[in-house]
């Protein structure tokens, strides 16, 4: 399990939910690791980023620029622009390795 830090208060939408993060590898600007969220509901201004989702269930929400949500489950794989406007809603904690920049 990584070890986790509660959501700032103002990016808290829903609940009491926290996140987890571990660099597993990082390039000039780039990274790759694992981040994991606990049920609850969080809003959050995206990087560049490929991820996969490893377990969990989600729903991604976005609301700049706005298009359809996100349904996450094991095996989703997502790709995210910077500076995309989210709102992060964790039914089952969510745990993703991701590509950044």
């Amino acid at each position: 399990m990584l070890e986790h830090e509660p959501v700032p208060a103002d990016q808290v939408v829903a609940g009491s939910p926290s996140t987890g993060y571990v660099a597993l590898d990082g390039w000039g600007a780039g990274e790759i690791g694992v981040w994991e969220m606990t049920p609850g509901a969080m809003r959050d201004v995206e990087v560049d980023e490929v991820f996969v989702v490893l377990s969990g269930a989600a729903t991604v929400e976005f609301e700049h620029p706005h298009s359809s949500p996100i349904v996450l489950a094991p095996g989703s794989v997502v790709r995210l622009e910077a500076g995309m406007k989210t709102i992060w809603t964790v039914r089952e904690t969510l745990r993703k390795v991701f590509i950044a920049r």
